[in-house]
């Protein structure tokens, strides 16, 4: 599914019209990016969460040469899906 066919499934489910639900869409969007920058999380009933986790530095392994590399410490965002939408494939 592509952007412009979600903004269009999105208004027909909602009953709006294609400027509104792109409004609402980018607003959601918004709104997470606000909460994953301050360290929060966002969770979605029914889809999941999102949320910052802060990763360790540690040692991997280059598997092309099996040479031992350092990998630093990073912080990324993990987005955990709800257990109902992981039984729904399953």
């Amino acid at each position: 599914m592509t952007r412009t066919e979600l903004i269009q499934a999105l208004a027909d489910e909602t009953g709006t019209d294609r400027k509104l639900a792109k409004a609402m869409l980018e607003g959601l969007t918004s709104i997470i990016e606000g909460q994953i920058r301050a360290g929060g999380e966002v969770p979605l009933k029914g889809l999941g969460k999102f949320k910052v986790q802060h990763r360790q530095a540690r040692v991997g392994r280059n598997p092309a040469t099996g040479e031992a590399i350092q990998i630093p410490a990073k912080t990324v965002v993990k987005f955990t899906v709800a257990k109902t939408l992981k039984d729904l494939i399953g």
